[in-house]
């Protein structure tokens, strides 16, 4: 059973993962009458969408009772702040992180983005090494090697890098890949330490998702109101948001959920692994459908490896 739901989570995350980039960078870089919306509160609503599916979970597992319900959540909340109060470093990372990538994908192409985006997987071999004593093969280590020649390939200029970045991206390709890299470094750190708080306690995974949420949106809100609180105050919260915004936001909820689920009966190496699989659909469907990237032969090659 546990080997089902190893493969089913894995499985849904990578189509979760292909989804919400492809769908975020359509988002970022449509063209539409009057103000986009917010990556600020799209992070926020995510995180209450979250922990409302979360209390659904719970109240499932519980027999659908509402006193039973109760009685969790006291228990396993109120009544132990210290569990609760490990949550905020992973939340408060995961936040920023959720922010970086909007950052990322409003001035880097879906295909370049996913690529460079999977150094995470270094970074989770390294934070695992170290934080959990875990032990790589050979094979692991040189499956790492090819993975930074990969994203080293696809980073390197060719010829008409700068006609294609001027026609194709509204932003600053440099500043995508900072923020792109910055997040590899807090995924990898995050998810190691809520790898480690999950696998050393007895508390159910959305208990654990409760927490994150409840800290992730506190830490959301104060983005919101350092970096937006003047568009907010103006135009409203909601500013901006279509159909295609909550699709977004709804992803990112979901991709939460199941990251969570692949941590508690996976690994996040493996998760890191699962992930890269998304690779090529985004790669085919940003050429073929967005149009924002143009593949090279360095890009072919990397491709070819993976």
């Amino acid at each position: 059973m546990s080997a089902n739901l190893k493969y089913l989570s894995l499985g849904i995350l990578v189509f979760q993962t292909t989804s919400l980039v492809l769908t975020m960078r359509y988002s970022r870089t449509l063209k539409e009458e009057g103000p986009r919306y917010l990556s600020s509160t799209a992070v926020v609503v995510a995180e209450l969408l979250k922990i409302m599916a979360c209390i659904l979970l719970v109240y499932k597992d519980s027999k659908c009772s509402l006193r039973a319900l109760n009685r969790i959540l006291h228990d396993e909340i109120l009544n132990k702040p210290m569990e609760t109060l490990k949550l905020a470093i992973p939340s408060g990372i995961y936040t920023l992180q959720n922010n970086l990538l909007y950052v990322a994908l409003s001035n880097l192409d879906a295909a370049t983005y996913q690529v460079t985006y999977q150094l995470k997987i270094l970074t989770t071999a390294l934070f695992s090494v170290s934080m959990l004593s875990k032990k790589l093969g050979v094979y692991q280590w040189l499956s790492l090697v090819i993975l930074m020649t990969g994203v080293a390939f696809v980073q390197w200029p060719s010829d008409s890098q700068e006609l294609d970045s001027k026609e194709l991206s509204a932003g600053s390709q440099f500043v995508g890949l900072m923020a792109v890299l910055t997040a590899c470094f807090s995924s990898g750190f995050a998810g190691v330490y809520f790898e480690k708080i999950l696998k050393e306690t007895k508390q159910s995974v959305w208990i654990r998702n409760i927490q994150l949420g409840f800290f992730g949106s506190i830490f959301g809100l104060m983005g919101v109101y350092i970096y937006d609180g003047e568009l907010v105050s103006k135009n409203g919260f909601f500013q901006g948001y279509n159909r295609l915004t909550w699709i977004v936001v709804i992803l990112q909820a979901l991709g939460g959920l199941v990251i969570a689920a692949v941590i508690k009966y996976a690994d996040n190496i493996l998760k890191g692994f699962a992930t890269s699989l998304s690779i090529i659909l985004s790669t085919l469907i940003s050429y073929f459908w967005l149009q924002d990237f143009v593949p090279t032969s360095l890009c072919s090659s990397m491709e070819d490896w993976v």
